[in-house]
């Protein structure tokens, strides 16, 4: 976002700081053959880019692919149209 001028010098170091006071309370999913398999098929099925689709894929993984009720953030839009059809809370932000 910096390098296209949508965010300032000043709220890329704010962002930084609240991503790395969140990290205690984020999962990472490491990729596996059935996480890239949804996530060939979530391509087929939303307008997504591969990273997109490992990401909202890694979601589903972690919600036992039970999003009901989880939050999904992203700050992208075709990557939150494509978590509230998978049936993910995802607030605009």
């Amino acid at each position: 976002m910096l390098r296209t001028a949508k965010i300032s010098q000043s709220e890329l170091a704010d962002a930084r700081v609240l991503a790395n006071g969140l990290n205690a309370w984020w999962n990472v999913i490491r990729p596996s053959d059935a996480l890239r398999t949804r996530a060939q098929r979530i391509v087929e099925s939303y307008d997504l880019r591969a990273a997109d689709a490992l990401q909202l894929s890694a979601g589903l993984e972690w919600c036992r692919e039970d999003p009901r009720e989880r939050v999904f953030l992203t700050a992208d839009k075709k990557l939150r149209d494509a978590a509230l059809l998978s049936g993910f809370d995802a607030p605009q932000i």
